[in-house]
């Protein structure tokens, strides 16, 4: 077992071959790289603790790929080799985020100074963490005790996903710790939301900003200042990995993010299509049959959103011209990075990516992808490889280059989900895990959220006595019947649609290109 993993990077590596093999004679595992192209594939295909790299190099220069690492790995500490000290090269050197350099010909004692000292420093940093957290503990229960409002609750929310990202590298238990509190957290939010959902549906004033209101009071004051817009939603997009890529998008854009509570259930049918049309479920149903499909049917329910928006506008009296685009993979995320130029033409452009939420439900039926996404902390760095290697991220990087702002934002989270709760239902239940909808279900409302109402809560009745349940915390929803094969299938998997913050306090982000 190696103490920790290099990347060395130099066009006459051969030469550095003696303090490459001095640093395995100390215990640490080195990779070799001759040229920028190639360090580039390999930072992507492996997790390294120090980059060495040479600061003179043919074909893209050390400083060329400092700059680049820089923005898609901020938090590799990065030591530049050089045969000079050029006042010119060091100030860009450290301008783009140098951790140290070294002055050729190198010293191996110094080498090993090098090492110790940055891995050192990690260490401090994560005990600093580890300190800082304990402190925190006890302030943060105390203001789970004092949330009353939804605002309360998504400052509470931020505060945990911050300490989540800091503790990814700390001890276990001390993320045994967090994951206690979260779930402390994640109970009494649904305690929250089972006291004042319903009260939000009937009195707009005292509810946060919800999904059929992004349109109104989101995008349209901003396409009315701005002139051109570009709306992108990536489905099933949690808060954690929004600010695991955050860095990367805030090389081209100065971002601002929020936080807007997804309507019930945190679902894709019914939360995606409430932004796109503006109004809750029911008023959908009732408006525009013809747009709307119950559960159960056979046909799509989000295959209208295109028309959705186009309603809507219309309604609001809105007359902008706008395109629709549905992302699904790379290939058609490079179709329409090749359109780009046309789109420029329109004053709303509007695009959805799929892949958060195909990846969610990959894990839920691939063992191989439920392997690579053991925790949350795993399902954040699949997120952001995603994006580095994604259509999106050049999106993104092409409409800045336009000068166009951009919201982006999401739909609904995920959660991880845990525990069993058992539900019976007819045949006609509805088969997700986290709500369920139907007749005649048996349950126990202490376990749950039930809105034995639904049109108080905007929500579609197929039948006079249809209800809605709803899983808390990480629990799922699963019948008697083969109840421990239907927990081990989706235990750890991600599900979403039910009560969590994870689900229901989702980012919402406006990016002004710099």
């Amino acid at each position: 077992m190696h103490k920790a993993h290099f990347l060395w990077v130099d066009d006459e590596i051969d030469l550095m071959k003696p303090y490459i093999l001095f640093l395995e004679e100390k215990g640490y595992r080195t990779d070799c790289a001759t040229n920028g192209n190639d360090a580039l594939r390999l930072c992507r295909e492996h997790h390294y603790d120090i980059l060495f790299l040479d600061e003179q190099m043919p074909g893209m220069s050390g400083l060329e790929l400092l700059t680049r690492l820089s923005a898609s790995q901020p938090d590799l500490p990065m030591v530049m080799v050089t045969r000079s000290e050029d006042e010119g090269i060091m100030e860009q050197a450290i301008g783009n985020r140098i951790t140290d350099y070294l002055i050729k010909p190198v010293n191996p004692k110094q080498v090993l100074l090098t090492v110790r000292k940055i891995l050192d420093q990690k260490e401090l940093v994560s005990g600093r963490a580890t300190h800082s957290y304990r402190e925190a503990f006890a302030r943060i229960t105390d203001e789970m005790d004092r949330c009353v409002s939804a605002s309360d609750w998504m400052a509470l929310y931020r505060q945990l996903v911050y300490w989540e990202l800091e503790l990814d590298q700390a001890a276990h238990p001390l993320r045994e710790l967090l994951e206690v509190q979260k779930r402390e957290a994640n109970n009494a939010f649904g305690r929250f939301i089972r006291r004042n959902y319903e009260q939000w549906m009937i009195a707009p004033a005292e509810r946060p900003l919800i999904s059929p209101e992004l349109f109104e009071k989101v995008l349209l004051p901003l396409l009315s200042s701005e002139g051109q817009l570009f709306f992108i939603v990536i489905d099933n997009f949690r808060l954690d990995q929004w600010l695991t890529v955050k860095e990367i998008v805030n090389s081209y854009y100065t971002s601002h993010d929020e936080l807007y509570c997804s309507i019930l259930p945190t679902a894709t049918p019914y939360a995606r299509n409430a932004i796109f049309s503006g109004l809750m479920p029911r008023r959908i149903a009732e408006l525009y049959p013809d747009l709307w499909v119950d559960e159960g049917d056979e046909r799509g329910m989000n295959l209208q959103e295109e028309e959705l928006i186009r309603r809507q506008l219309q309604r609001l009296g809105i007359r902008k011209s706008f395109s629709y685009h549905k992302i699904s993979s790379n290939r058609e995320g490079e179709r329409l990075m090749a359109r780009l130029p046309e789109l420029q033409k329109n004053e709303l452009n509007i695009v959805v990516f799929n892949f958060i939420d195909m990846l969610s439900h990959a894990g839920t039926e691939s063992k191989m992808i439920r392997e690579l996404m053991t925790d949350d902390s795993a399902y954040r760095s699949l997120t952001r490889s995603w994006f580095m290697h994604s259509p999106l991220r050049s999106i993104l990087e092409a409409i800045a280059a336009d000068g166009v702002k951009v919201v982006l934002t999401t739909d609904h989270g995920a959660i991880r989900v845990k525990n069993g709760v058992k539900v019976a239902g007819e045949r006609d239940t509805s088969v997700s895990l986290r709500y369920k909808l139907g007749r005649n279900l048996g349950y126990d409302p202490a376990k749950l959220f039930d809105i034995l109402h639904p049109e108080n809560c905007g929500l579609p009745a197929p039948h006079i006595s249809t209800r809605y349940i709803f899983a808390l915390n990480n629990d799922l929803l699963a019948y008697p019947n083969h109840y421990n094969h239907w927990l081990s299938h989706f235990e750890n998997s991600y599900q979403h649609g039910g009560v969590s913050m994870e689900e229901m306090l989702v980012p919402l982000i406006t990016l002004t290109p710099k």
